[in-house]
């Protein structure tokens, strides 16, 4: 199984848009990556809690969620739940979230508060067992530009932009790209765009293929080369509480997040050897 050796990487999951598929993407990329042999957190910080419910998580069993490590009460660590997928854990959302801006708005670090939470994390995971250690953190977001999707990119390596293929399409993701910069200026300056991953793709729907071309286009090698498919077995996963990997592994969702997993691999390791040789050229 491949394990990384390097320290985890976080990317958020992120558009401003509902219905595009971020959770979706967050839960079954992450199940995908794991089952491939890597360890996967999933930090759910969106209100509604769909990451954690479409793990399973009842929200009875929610104790403690982000909400307590975003006000400072409780360490990541400490809300960690294991889930039916190996390699996966998860940090649950609860309704409380809904009331984190208010408490936090007059903090000097507001936009960090979960960046010190993940570096709090990693320094316990070094005390782990390489093999027990996150390889991977995707951070699922609420649909929009508020202070939780700040504090998440704000924390974060780089952006995964789940894009359905739909009509307007471009405005949104241009609309997005405005905020990453913004982020690079003010909180984040190595924060980058991991890939742009097409969702929701209908092949009998002459417009969406217009969409992917477009988007190409635009965004050239940013796309990724998986689409995923409008799928029924993928939207019927979440009611069940399973990643669709579990649900139906043989079905096309299935299969294309298996494929977007690699992919995402693939780019990380071409990141980390251009990285290298820029540490090599500096010296």
């Amino acid at each position: 199984m491949a394990q990384s050796s390097t320290p985890m990487r976080v990317l958020v999951i992120a558009n401003q848009k509902g219905g595009v598929g971020k959770t979706t993407t967050a839960i079954n990329l992450g199940t995908a990556l794991a089952a491939i042999g890597e360890r996967v957190l999933i930090v759910d910080l969106d209100p509604q809690g769909n990451a954690s419910t479409g793990l399973g998580i009842d929200r009875r069993n929610r104790r403690l969620s982000t909400y307590d490590v975003l006000i400072g009460e409780e360490t990541l660590q400490a809300i960690l739940q294991t889930t039916a997928v190996p390699r996966l854990t998860l940090a649950p959302s609860t309704l409380d979230l809904l009331g984190v801006e208010l408490e936090i708005a007059g903090r000097k670090d507001r936009a960090y508060c979960l960046k010190g939470a993940l570096q709090a994390l990693e320094q316990v995971q070094q005390s782990n067992p390489e093999a027990e250690r996150f390889s991977y953190v995707l951070i699922d977001c609420p649909p929009s530009l508020n202070l939780l999707t700040m504090n998440a990119m704000a924390a974060s390596h780089a952006v995964l932009v789940p894009l359905q293929c739909e009509f307007f399409a471009l405005e949104g993701l241009s609309q997005l790209l405005s905020t990453v910069d913004q982020v690079k200026k003010t909180l984040n300056a190595s924060l980058t765009i991991h890939g742009i991953v097409l969702t929701m793709f209908d092949t009998r729907n002459s417009l969406a293929a217009q969409v992917v071309a477009d988007v190409r286009s635009f965004m050239g090698d940013k796309v990724y080369d998986t689409v995923i498919p409008r799928n029924v077995r993928v939207s019927e996963a979440p009611s069940h509480g399973k990643p669709v990997l579990l649900y139906d592994l043989k079905c096309s969702g299935s299969q294309a997040y298996l494929k977007l997993a690699s992919e995402v691999i693939q780019r990380e390791r071409r990141y980390r050897a251009a990285d290298a040789d820029l540490e090599r050229n500096e010296l």
